[in-house]
């Protein structure tokens, strides 16, 4: 292999910047992340921002653009850690939440439900943001709790932490349901 300056490591941030850019939902390595709608939107997004002079207005934007879109999703995601441990899925949090291309639907009896308590949790409670659009992402994880039997109290749940608020109110995290 080819090294500059004899430092075996000289790439390494190279690669790391393409796994994230290749990674749109910030897990490292995962080569068969979801390409849903939304993870194509900010794929684009990457894709014309690299396109763009770094000290060009519009890059800058875009950047901006992309990291907030990232940070919301990181947040949203935290939001249903936080629940499904709060559940008592400590060690398997993580697991529930993982979606890949290779991820299905357990039941297709379930779709219509699953669809229904994913509809029912961003009309009713605030674990998504004002602006989100819901992502398939979110429809394989409520399809496992069905299966765990865990998907109404995981709703009950995200009510009491997330309840719905008027705009510009945000919710205190001193609210939580206790452990």
């Amino acid at each position: 292999p080819l090294r500059s300056n004899n430092n075996p490591y000289a790439s390494f941030g190279a690669t790391l910047a393409r796994d994230e850019e290749q990674n749109l939902w910030s897990t490292p390595h995962d080569v068969t992340h979801t390409e849903a709608d939304d993870d194509r939107v900010l794929y684009n997004m990457i894709v014309v921002r690299n396109q763009l002079d770094k000290d060009s207005e519009e890059w800058q934007k875009l950047n901006y653009d992309i990291y907030t879109l990232r940070q919301t999703r990181k947040e949203v995601r935290s939001r249903w850690k936080h629940i499904l441990e709060d559940l008592g899925f400590q060690k398997e949090a993580d697991s529930l939440l993982s979606v890949t291309k290779l991820s299905i639907i357990s039941d297709s009896q379930n779709m219509s439900k699953a669809r229904d308590i994913l509809l029912k949790l961003s009309e009713e409670t605030n674990i998504f943001p004002t602006s989100w659009e819901l992502s398939e992402r979110y429809l394989f994880v409520v399809d496992r709790l069905i299966a765990l039997d865990a998907a109404d109290e995981f709703f009950r749940m995200a009510s009491t932490v997330y309840p719905k608020r008027a705009s510009g109110e945000r919710a205190d995290e001193s609210h939580r349901a206790p452990q």
